[in-house]
């Protein structure tokens, strides 16, 4: 299946990008909306104290926050009383840079760096970009059709090449927030792509695991991981030709799965058609069967507010011992109880999981369709 790329731009000069399916109708509508400044983002700072950088973007104070439904900035133009930052009347995918970026090509932040290592910034160059699932702003992901779960497969593949191939981005990450309980500001489904000018904490730390394990054994990390689980099976959701779905041995979260592979592969941009194929089915399953994992008192599903996380190969270092893998979060541990991160999470990272992931993996299975 070959998707049209349209690329356009909005009023302000921010780019936007439609992925379409064969047989949809071209798109040419122009932005409505007057010409103004673009809000470019500002700079990231070194937290010593860890080894790590923040970025410091005080314009997104101003960013939209849980609009009515007849004024969200994600549905079609003119289906609302308010413009919309996509100007056609209807669309299948669509890719447009973040209105309030945390980083940007563009960021205006100041390049200083300390010679004491102490408070040192740098712009926050990079790109944010938002991916609007479907145009239904009463759907979610789990309710796309098989054919458009795969075009949004190929459109995380295709911005994972281009962000990438950048040369101040060095870590591209797809995911998406649903649920009012994790901080999601706009309820139409979508997700955002961040492209980082630097390894973010977690995944310097996946990277450096992956590298000691493979100086050590000559073995990928994510692949010995996968063969553990699958060969133990207590915590196996589901399997495929292509893919295995698990709850990991120390998870983290009250619902927590990771999604793997079989095949070697750094990022999203390296699955072949088969993979992603099977990946489309086997992704729809598996949120299906996360809104069937919790019931209220009367017996009905519960709609599990998620992070949906592709941890994927660094853009320019270490893709030799990384591997691809989706990690899927909940903070929902029950019915109106919510996991906190509180004092020692928060305050030293000492995670404490109330929920036995061998547990979770059953029910899981129990839930399937």
């Amino acid at each position: 299946m070959h998707n049209r790329i349209t690329r356009r731009e909005l009023a302000d000069g921010r780019e936007i990008i439609y992925v379409d399916e064969p047989g949809a109708p071209e798109r040419h509508a122009v932005d409505p909306r007057p010409v103004e400044e673009r809000v470019h983002a500002g700079e990231i700072r070194w937290d010593a104290l860890v080894a790590d950088w923040v970025a410091v973007a005080s314009h997104r104070q101003n960013r939209t926050f849980m609009p009515p439904k007849d004024e969200c900035p994600l549905c079609p133009a003119g289906l609302g009383s308010m413009p919309s930052e996509i100007p056609e009347r209807d669309y299948q995918v669509v890719v447009f840079e973040n209105r309030f970026p945390s980083y940007s090509i563009g960021a205006e932040g100041a390049d200083a760096p300390d010679p004491a290592g102490v408070f040192g910034t740098r712009p926050a160059a990079g790109r944010c970009e938002v991916v609007c699932f479907t145009s239904d702003h009463e759907a979610s992901f789990k309710d796309l059709p098989v054919e458009r779960v795969r075009t949004v497969i190929d459109t995380w593949a295709n911005r994972t090449r281009e962000l990438g191939a950048r040369p101040e981005v060095e870590q591209v990450f797809c995911f998406e927030n649903r649920g009012k309980e994790i901080g999601v500001t706009l309820p139409h489904p979508h997700g955002q792509i961040y492209a980082y000018p630097y390894l973010p904490a977690r995944s310097a730390q996946l990277l450096d695991a992956a590298r000691r394990h493979h100086e050590r054994t000559g073995r990928l990390l994510g692949a010995d991981i996968l063969a553990a689980e699958r060969a133990d099976g207590s915590r196996v959701v589901l399997s495929g030709t292509h893919w295995t779905a698990y709850v990991p041995f120390a998870a983290r979260w009250p619902v927590e799965v990771h999604l793997a592979p079989h095949r070697d592969v750094p990022d999203l941009d390296a699955l072949d058609d088969a993979e992603r194929d099977e990946l489309a089915a086997v992704y729809r399953d598996l949120l299906g069967r996360l809104d069937r994992y919790h019931v209220d008192e009367h017996g009905a599903p519960v709609r599990l507010p998620y992070i949906s996380a592709w941890q994927q190969a660094p853009a320019k270092t270490g893709r030799d011992v990384s591997r691809l893998h989706l990690q899927l979060v909940s903070v929902l541990r029950g019915p109106g109880k919510l996991k906190f991160l509180a004092g020692s999470e928060s305050g030293v990272g000492g995670w404490v999981n109330d929920v036995a992931p061998e547990r979770a993996a059953a029910r899981l299975r129990e839930v399937a369709p």
